[in-house]
């Protein structure tokens, strides 16, 4: 067989690269399996079940109506209490509950947040839990490796596959990085990233900027387009890219955009695309956005 090529100008750069079009759908439809696969993992966002921002103090927690914090009906009725000081949040479960670290049943334990090299995992039957910091507040995110949700998700729907959708960028630096203040889909809740500066590209022949976000060893975009709101989700989507090197380069493959945990459900805590970060150009390649993919929380079960 013949390998088949498409050429196209990287933006920025002027430079014709070509590519293995059948190599790249296979690597990009590689991609979308896995993104599914975590997606409805252990790890991933469809088995979330509550997210909790726990309040100085104790709080009571459990299925029973009267707790500061009621988990859905297949909890124990009371499970314990979670005090929470400056310091961090310390669990102490009611006598004869089945709460577990690692296996190993537990009567107290400061759970250690997201924020540290060992976050602490709790389970009760079903049920996980850990302690997340989000702009200085501790919250307890709930998963339910039952819920539904999983079982009931359907496919991802995508825009066709597209490699003039895959373009060059150039970082442009600011003189030092600057921490930046993100609104996020909780009102009042902000996310204050690092950025190296912005990253510039062409569609179509126009050029637009992005502002890049610093996430190890990669950048982070957060972004909206003309697609927002229509065939995508309204408060924008994520995409990764590599660190540029030395001269400033990197590509931004739009077919692996994808839309952030709160398209999913209402217990994430995502950051929006800021006016910054929203550009005219329809980017008509990655995940589509179906409202019937998000799910209601279900404490029948």
């Amino acid at each position: 067989m013949i390998a088949i090529t498409v050429c196209f100008i990287a933006a920025c750069t002027g430079d014709e690269r070509a590519i293995d079009l059948a190599g790249f759908e296979a690597d990009t439809l590689q991609w979308r399996a896995a993104r599914l696969e975590r997606l409805k993992g252990p790890d991933g966002y469809l088995n979330l079940a509550g997210l909790f921002w726990l309040p100085e103090g104790e709080s009571r927690f459990g299925s029973a109506a009267d707790n500061d914090i009621v988990f859905p009906a297949y909890a124990a009725p009371y499970i314990g209490k979670l005090r929470t000081t400056g310091e961090g949040v310390e669990l102490l479960a009611e006598p004869g509950v089945d709460v577990s670290y690692e296996g190993i049943p537990v009567t107290s334990i400061l759970i250690s947040d997201d924020t540290t090299d060992r976050p602490v995992t709790i389970q009760h039957r079903s049920f996980a839990w850990t302690v997340i910091i989000r702009d200085g507040r501790f919250a307890l995110r709930l998963r339910d490796f039952e819920n539904p949700a999983i079982n009931a998700f359907p496919p991802i729907d995508y825009f066709p596959i597209d490699p003039a959708f895959r373009v060059t960028g150039t970082l442009r630096r600011f003189d030092a990085p600057r921490v930046l203040n993100v609104e996020t889909v909780i009102e009042g809740l902000g996310y204050r990233p690092e950025s190296p500066g912005t990253v510039a590209f062409e569609i179509d022949g126009e050029t637009y900027e992005l502002e890049a976000y610093t996430s190890g060893d990669s950048l982070f975009f957060v972004f909206g387009d003309a697609t927002s709101g229509r065939e995508t989700y309204p408060a924008g989507r994520f995409l990764y890219a590599d660190v540029p090197g030395e001269d400033g380069k990197t590509v931004m493959d739009f077919n692996r955009a994808y839309n952030p945990p709160c398209a999913f459900n209402d217990f994430a805590t995502c950051p929006i695309a800021s006016p910054r970060n929203r550009i005219s150009a329809r980017i008509e390649a990655g995940e589509k956005y179906d409202p019937a993919t998000h799910a209601t929380p279900d404490r029948s079960h």
